[in-house]
């Protein structure tokens, strides 16, 4: 490697800074993570959209030399995200094919849609228990989170009472913790949970979105247990933490700047606008791990070896000027739409970004609708993020409801 790796701490971060500064050291960078763990970031909008489509990166750890070796241990805090199991996450090609069909059938945009009413029931049940209760909460806990668990939980079959537990394991799951024993213990209750709800299913199915995705069969046969665990890990996580992200960044966005709240306001600009410029300017997830080249590639005249892991980067591609202009820096929901990268790009893009943008297009306005004088309780400045490489997000959105 030319240059020395740079180390991307998950415990002091910034992730706009971050992003500018992986960004400014070219299209591809090697990357140092923690416990040493050396990696190339991707950077630059359009090497990612050329790699996320490119055969010759796959999602399959078998083509990680280091990980092969044994130097990467199985207590490595991000193993769980890195080597999650066999899902459509971990998979290309026919396989992959075959385990997202079965998943993406749930979540195209016209059965999103008939979603609506239910998220809406949801947001504004939300929205009464706040009305009611304290003026100043923390509007992550009470709000941005329980929406979309409550949601992918509903079409899963899981019980309310289950949704703080998985709270806590996802949290721990996409954290950073020094303990080497941490990250087993908290991959084990997510085993735990996910091969218990297949279990239930096999035995009792219902008209859940579980009895449907283990019932299904198509070209290549249906999930075995393995698969269906894994799915149902990889939906649970991502039909939530994405958009309490989402949600909590456009709030804490729109807060920080009154004069783009004020043309969503007016009617100037739709609320459709504001989602996708919030998913450019600060993406729910940070960096995205990992794809594996099976091949050296050759990126912006740096060479990625074979073997090597490689992540993207959505903290440096959303504000990349190459992509959208000199105001990339800026959050501003009147620029002209702009493709951006923040659900991926090609055979492993997002299948539940519809949902996402249904749950922020509803949340949204009833949240600002509901609340005209909603306010940081505190400076933007000593909001808190997240102690993640993962995931771009606070620890609590504290706020005054009037």
């Amino acid at each position: 490697m030319p240059n020395a790796p740079i180390a991307l701490d998950p415990l002091a971060r910034d992730n706009a800074a971050e992003g500018a500064l992986l960004r400014a050291a070219g299209p591809a960078v090697a990357v140092e993570l923690p416990g040493g763990v050396a990696a190339w970031a991707v950077t630059q909008h359009a090497a990612a959209r050329d790699l996320l489509t490119d055969s010759r990166l796959v999602k399959d750890a078998a083509h990680w030399a280091a990980y092969q070796r044994g130097d990467v241990p199985k207590t490595w805090p991000l193993i769980g995200l890195a080597v999650p199991g066999p899902s459509m996450v971990t998979t290309d090609g026919a396989e992959h094919r075959r385990l997202r069909a079965l998943v993406a059938q749930a979540f195209t945009p016209r059965r999103v849609e008939l979603m609506r009413p239910r998220v809406e029931e949801i947001t504004h049940g939300l929205l009464d228990a706040l009305a009611a209760g304290e003026r100043e909460v923390d509007l992550k806990t009470v709000f941005a989170f329980p929406l979309p668990m409550t949601v992918i939980c509903s079409l899963l079959g899981v019980p309310e009472t289950d949704h703080g537990h998985l709270r806590d394991l996802y949290e721990r799951f996409f954290g950073i913790r020094p303990n080497p024993e941490g990250i087993q213990a908290t991959i084990a209750g997510l085993n735990a949970f996910v091969n218990d709800l297949v279990a239930q299913r096999r035995s009792a199915p219902g008209d859940d979105l579980a009895s449907v995705l283990l019932a299904a069969d198509t070209e290549g046969g249906a999930l075995s247990d393995a698969e269906a665990a894994a799915t149902l890990r990889v939906i649970i996580a991502a039909g939530h933490e994405t958009t309490v992200n989402l949600i909590g960044n456009a709030v804490r966005a729109l807060l920080a700047h009154p004069d783009q709240l004020e043309l969503v306001r007016s009617g100037k600009v739709g609320w459709d606008a504001v989602v996708e410029e919030s998913l450019r300017w600060t993406p729910p997830t940070s960096n995205f791990l990992f794809r594996f080249t099976t091949a050296d590639v050759e990126v912006g005249g740096v060479v990625i070896p074979e073997g090597e892991p490689v992540l993207i980067s959505y903290n440096a591609i959303g504000r990349d000027p190459a992509q959208h202009g000199v105001t990339a820096e800026l959050f501003d929901i009147t620029r002209d739409p702009i493709r951006h990268l923040s659900f991926g790009h090609g055979p492993h893009v997002c299948p539940g970004s519809p949902l996402a943008r249904l749950e922020a297009g509803v949340a949204l306005p009833a949240l600002f609708e509901r609340f005209p004088e909603l306010a940081l309780a505190v400076p933007d400045e000593e909001l808190r993020p997240s102690p993640s490489l993962v995931v771009n997000s606070l620890r609590e959105l504290p706020v005054r409801l009037s």
